[in-house]
């Protein structure tokens, strides 16, 4: 199926959770939109499991000429902040930052697009290694301490519910930081790992089709005494600034940013470069990626429905 630039999934919106604080902060360009009930996320919903909403909105590629208008003076215009973030001169290059990006900066300094493509990849490895550090928070400092909390009223059941398959994911998105760190800031390198790797994203599908579920339990979860005092004794002891339900919505957040990521790689790379459809492959790759998503989402909203309601 070809998609035309118009038709392209390139947005998440909900009514569930308020976005993660660095995913958000550290991300650019995207369209995500995230509205919290409350600085709590997730405990204010209403009861129906209808109330949560996955969907992904179609909306126009990036332009980094085109102004919007009527930008809300509280929010900050995605692509304005994305042409600020990377045009800014950095005061210093992370740590373990490749030879490739060192010698561009070095070297060519009055080159503005090869600049461009070193912080977006920058970009790209900095907010994954994050990501994976909040999935390994989720894995070590939620569920397995949950699994060891016996007295916990929180079943076999719900538990698996509550965090889906979020083990799998932290497991390869480990690899794919690993492979992404290997890549040496090359950008062509960087989207090769998404082309390699494109059956494996399936694993974010069952995670995204469980969400609204996830989100159901934990609402259950924050009407009983016990669990929501233990959550809340979990956040301050981590000295997270978010809950837990803000660090089960990134998974949703991250898959579908991330040909968002590869898009603006494209966007200021040159098209002779070797290996620019490598880039290309890539960004169709995980656009496809999001359209699976979504379709699988619909249709299992949809077997749901057809179901019988017991009375």
């Amino acid at each position: 199926m070809d998609l035309s630039d118009s038709d392209r999934p390139v947005s998440f919106s909900s009514t569930s959770s308020s976005a993660s604080s660095r995913d958000s902060h550290c991300s650019f360009g995207s369209r995500m939109t995230l509205v919290s009930n409350s600085h709590l996320g997730l405990f204010n919903q209403e009861k129906e499991a209808g109330a949560i909403k996955l969907e992904l909105v179609p909306a126009r590629r990036f332009s980094s000429n085109k102004p919007r208008k009527n930008i809300p003076t509280e929010q900050e215009d995605p692509e304005e902040s994305l042409e600020k973030k990377l045009s800014t001169p950095r005061k210093a290059e992370p740590k373990g930052a490749g030879k490739n990006c060192a010698m561009s900066l070095v070297t060519e300094p009055t080159s503005p697009k090869l600049l461009y493509v070193d912080r977006v990849v920058q970009e790209i490895l900095e907010t994954e290694r994050m990501y994976v550090q909040d999935l390994k928070s989720i894995v070590k400092d939620y569920l397995d301490c949950i699994t060891d909390q016996s007295k916990l009223p929180l079943g076999t059941e719900e538990r698996s519910a509550l965090f889906g398959n979020i083990r799998d994911i932290y497991l390869f998105n480990s690899e794919l930081l690993q492979d992404l760190e290997n890549c040496e800031n090359d950008p062509v390198a960087i989207a090769d790992c998404f082309v390699s790797k494109s059956e494996d994203f399936h694993i974010y599908t069952q995670y995204c089709t469980n969400y609204p579920r996830s989100v159901a339990v934990l609402t259950e979860c924050m009407r009983n005494k016990t669990l929501a005092k233990f959550f809340r004794e979990r956040q301050e002891a981590l000295q997270h600034s978010l809950p837990l339900g803000s660090y089960l919505l990134k998974p949703v957040q991250r898959i579908l940013k991330y040909h968002l990521l590869l898009h603006e790689i494209e966007n200021h790379l040159d098209k002779d470069t070797e290996g620019y459809d490598v880039v290309l492959d890539a960004i169709d790759t995980m656009q496809r990626v999001a359209w699976h998503i979504n379709d699988m989402k619909r249709k299992h909203e949809h077997a749901i429905r057809l179901q019988p309601q017991g009375g």
